[in-house]
Order: structure tokens, then C-alpha cells, then sequence
């Protein structure tokens, strides 16, 4: 394994919001991001990735029991009639329970949404501008997973070493998967091995370990559309800005979100499709991710499949 290049500055890190930006790239009004990058052609490309047919869930279950690591659980209510039977549903899917996607009105940094949008246009009524719903038409592309415990041949990412964006590239050519625009990328860290050897700790409880700031140029060199995960940033971050106050986003979120425009695939279930890929000898599917048709969203709960 090569060694590791230096960790970026604060200074360096706040360059990323200018040279990560897609501000403007699809025009003053776009709320749809880096989805923009997912073309006819690149549908049509992943496509063609289907050869046995094998489909893998990336989606936990929705939790009906609240506890340690289980900050939101969903409401279930079943009810039986004469010869049926009916649910209610309730859900605050933002966290670390649901398997979600991030819309792009979802993190405010200095005021501002994506785009360069104010933050005022987040309502009590709905989002005017980043919703969900600008994502109606589903999510399919090219996925890729990098499955960093594999590569660096441990368990899982551990509290002390941040998944970086170097590492990306480098598992990306060891797995025989060059990262292409309109990309999505998942990245395996071993969340459910690393909270059986810690079993103190709970998703959403700091410390927590993750992907470091550095992988946002990463992301933006590849055109990546875009990013999931089973552990979310790294938290403390190492930079203060967003650490003091405390923010509800930390670095990739603000840096991806905000500046870049890109989804973030939040609480992916990946040590499946981990099995499956090893399985099946390759590290690239079509992924299908259909948000909620939510006008005004922040996000939405989402069940993403990987076709082999």
C-alpha cells in the first residue's frame, strides 16, 4: 500500500467549496445536481452490465424498535378489517436508522443550498428549490462499490483511519473498476463489523469513523453522480469549521451536497452486496434508486437494488 499523502489544511479544504462547486453548471435554476451527469447513453451503458441477473437490497429494514444506534425508528400500525388488513407508516428517515437518499436542500452552509440558493427556500411547506423531487424519474446508472476493508485486508475502517480519497482510486484500480462520469459510488466500510468489535458505540454517537473530506475532489475529478455509504464523514472531522459549533453536516456532506450538487445514499446496507460482488468476480452493476415522489422533499427513504 502506498503511503499515505498528508492530510489538507483547513485553508485547503475551504478551496474545495470553489474548485468542487457545480454551481451554475446546469443553469441557474437546475435542482437535479450531478444526476445531470446520468445520460441516455450511460442508462443505456449500465444496462448492458446485466449478465447473470442476481439483484442485491442495499436497504436495512425499517425499524420498528428504537434503541442504541436506532435514533428514528418508524412508526408501524397494522389494523385488520373484515377481510383485509391496512398499515400506517410514520418515518423521520433522516439519520442513521433508514436507508435514504439526501436531496440537495437537505445541509445549509453559511446560508446558502445548492446552487447558491438561500436557505429561506426551505419551508414548513416545502422546499422551492433542491427537492426531491427533482429526481421523480428514478436513478440508474453504472454502480460501483469499493470495498475498502478488502483492500486494506481488515474488518472494517476503524475510528483512527478515515476512508481517503486517495484510497478510492487505488482500491477503484486494484478491483479492475476505473471510475467513469455518471458514475455512482458505493463505498463499503464494514459498519456492521465495526459496531460488533466496538460494541460500545452507536451510529450517530461521536467518535465515529467514515470517509474524510478529501474524497469530495475525488469525486469531482470522476464526475461522480453519485455517493453512498454505510458510514457517513468521519467525525470529529479534524477542521474546525465544522466541528465548532457543532454542525448537522459534516464535511462530505456539506462539500457534496451544497457545493457539488450530488445525492449521498445514506445508511446503505453494503456487506451483501460486498458477498455478492466477491461472488461474483466483479465490482460494477446497474443500481436502480427510485426516491418517493415527495414535491418539496428533503429526501426520501429509498430500497436501491444492484443488478448483476
Amino acid at each position: 500500500m502506498p503511503a499515505e499523502p498528508p492530510l489538507a489544511t483547513e485553508d485547503e479544504v475551504r478551496s474545495w467549496f470553489q474548485t468542487c462547486s457545480n454551481w451554475g453548471r446546469w443553469g441557474p435554476d437546475d435542482n437535479a445536481g450531478t444526476i445531470n451527469l446520468i445520460t441516455p447513453e450511460k442508462r443505456q451503458q449500465a444496462a448492458g452490465l446485466v449478465k447473470s441477473g442476481r439483484a442485491v437490497s442495499l436497504s436495512f429494514p425499517w425499524n420498528t424498535v428504537g434503541g442504541p444506534g436506532n435514533w428514528n425508528p418508524a412508526q408501524h400500525y397494522l389494523r385488520t378489517l373484515r377481510d383485509a388488513a391496512v398499515d400506517y407508516i410514520g418515518i423521520l428517515f433522516h439519520g442513521y436508522a433508514t436507508t435514504h437518499i439526501d436531496a440537495l436542500c437537505h445541509i445549509f452552509w453559511e446560508g446558502k443550498i445548492y446552487n447558491g440558493k438561500p436557505a429561506e427556500d426551505v419551508t414548513s411547506m416545502g422546499a422551492r428549490s433542491g427537492s426531491v423531487d427533482a429526481w421523480s424519474n428514478g436513478i440508474t446508472t453504472r454502480g460501483v462499490l469499493i470495498d475498502i476493508p478488502k483492500f486494506r485486508g481488515v474488518d472494517y475502517v476503524s475510528l483512527d483511519r478515515p476512508v481517503r480519497g486517495w484510497e478510492i482510486e487505488a482500491a477503484a484500480e486494484k478491483q479492475g473498476v476505473p471510475l467513469e462520469s455518471g458514475d455512482a459510488l458505493l463505498v463499503h466500510s464494514g459498519r456492521a463489523a465495526f459496531y460488533v468489535g466496538n460494541p460500545d458505540a452507536a451510529p450517530g454517537a461521536r467518535p465515529q469513523p467514515g470517509l474524510h473530506a478529501d474524497v469530495c475532489p475525488v469525486l469531482k475529478k470522476h464526475d461522480i453522480a453519485l455517493l453512498g455509504w454505510d458510514q457517513l464523514d468521519a467525525r470529529p472531522s479534524g477542521y474546525e469549521m465544522f466541528e465548532n459549533p457543532i454542525r448537522a453536516g459534516g464535511p462530505v456532506h456539506v462539500l457534496a451536497i451544497v457545493y457539488m450538487g450530488m445525492p449521498l445514499l445514506d445508511n446503505a446496507c453494503l456487506e451483501p452486496l460486498a458477498a455478492a460482488c466477491a461472488e461474483e468476480g466483479r465490482y460494477e452493476f446497474l443500481l436502480t434508486v427510485n426516491p418517493l415522489h415527495i414535491r418539496g422533499g428533503t429526501g426520501s427513504p429509498v430500497n436501491p437494488i444492484a443488478i448483476f
